[in-house]
C-alpha cells in the first residue's frame, strides 16, 4: 500500500489545488522534499478516508466567499 501511496503525491502536487498548497507551505517552510511528499502522502489518505466515512465523492473543493 505505500508503495501505491508514494506514486500519489507527485501527481497531486501538479493537479490538486489543495495538495499543492500544503506542499509549497511545507517545502517553504523548509522541509525535505521526501519528507514533504511523505505528508502529502498522509494528508491524501485523510481526505481519502473522511470520503469513505461521509459517503462522499471526489469533487473540486468549493469555491470560497461565492
Amino acid at each position: 500500500m505505500r508503495q501505491i501511496l508514494y506514486m500519489a503525491p507527485p501527481s497531486a502536487v501538479r493537479f490538486n489545488p489543495t495538495i499543492a498548497a500544503f506542499y509549497r507551505r511545507l517545502r517553504g517552510n523548509g522541509k525535505v522534499a521526501k519528507v514533504t511528499l511523505v505528508a502529502c502522502m498522509r494528508k491524501l489518505l485523510t481526505m481519502l478516508n473522511a470520503m469513505v466515512r461521509d459517503g462522499r465523492r471526489w469533487g473540486p473543493p468549493p469555491i470560497v466567499g461565492a
